[in-house]
């Protein structure tokens, strides 16, 4: 009896270790599939930090900076993704550098809606420019 009952106890073993295995192969295929896709960013950045540094480097003029950030917003809002923080704040600034203050206002009121922490710099960029127009 001691020799059937060996072979059914390695039997048992062996789909133990064919198990283990089993389960050790779809954990890795299950890491490797979120190694893969990489962290989900919470915002859509779109060319905004390359734009940013354009401004400052004073290399392209804000009509063409206006343009390209209107379309990266246009890209990013296709993609069902999310402007990150300061983008229409920038946008607003260039607009009000050309002149366009009803589109600078309505972009840093944007920015107010978006980011409601951002409200009291908002404000404050708002009426400076309320008050430069005014003079």
């Amino acid at each position: 009896m001691t020799g059937k009952g060996t072979g059914t106890r390695a039997k048992t073993a062996r789909g133990a270790q064919r198990a283990a295995l089993a389960l050790a192969a779809a954990a890795l295929l299950a890491l490797g599939g979120c190694a893969a896709s990489g962290p989900n960013s919470l915002y859509q950045w779109d060319g905004y930090e390359a734009q940013v540094y354009e401004h400052f480097k004073g290399e392209t003029s804000p009509v063409e900076q206006i343009g390209a950030l209107e379309k990266a917003q246009q890209d990013i809002r296709a993609k069902g993704g999310a402007l990150p923080p300061g983008f229409r704040a920038h946008l607003g600034a260039l607009y009000a550098g050309i002149g366009q203050d009803d589109e600078a206002l309505g972009q840093l009121r944007a920015e107010k809606a978006a980011f409601p922490e951002a409200a009291t710099y908002m404000d404050f960029l708002s009426t400076n420019l309320t008050r430069g127009a005014a003079q």
